[in-house]
């Protein structure tokens, strides 16, 4: 159920990202969706530790776009549009409607005991959680984690080295 909603809302910003024309309004659209994919592969997973990693990843990149878009970008108003927003609750409405019509699981829960509801999800958690942090670092993908920490490293002394210091900054100061 929840899963479907955050289907619903990831494609809703989708269709909102495309029809956006101010440049800070395209990245708080993107950082709206960053959070809702990040929710939804924590709820895959049952393990929020990549989705955290992984919205912090997006958060730097778009600390970094805003601080270029609102130093080189004009200083445009920001409008909301009306025919917009009532695209979006239409969409958002009917995507709610459709996923209570397909979830069966949300009827089969109201007729379970909520004892046995709650062992069985405890079961289930801990059994994919301790399984997905041992495939993490165990032997056939410790190389990917160990090329991934490698590569970052000489990422960042390549673009230390790359950074000229005496340069300055894109904008020219007045």
């Amino acid at each position: 159920m929840i899963q479907l909603m955050l289907y619903s809302l990831i494609i809703t910003t989708s269709i909102i990202f495309f029809n956006m024309i101010h440049p800070l309004a395209l990245g708080l659209t993107l950082l709206i969706q960053t959070i809702f994919v990040c929710l939804l592969s924590g709820l895959m997973t049952k393990n929020f530790w990549y989705s955290y990693i992984l919205f912090l990843i997006f958060l730097g990149g778009m600390l970094v776009l805003f601080i270029y878009v609102t130093s080189l970008a004009s200083n445009e108003m920001f409008n909301l549009s009306i025919k917009l927003t009532l695209f979006s609750m239409f969409i958002l409405f009917f995507m709610f409607i459709l996923s209570m019509i397909l979830d069966k699981t949300s009827i089969t829960l109201f007729l379970m005991n909520n004892e046995m509801q709650s062992i069985i999800e405890m079961n289930s958690y801990f059994t994919e959680n301790s399984l997905s942090l041992n495939k993490l670092y165990n032997f056939p993908t410790n190389f990917v984690t160990i090329l991934l920490m490698n590569y970052l490293l000489i990422t960042l002394i390549v673009v230390v080295k790359i950074t000229k210091l005496f340069k300055g900054p894109i904008r020219m100061m007045s």
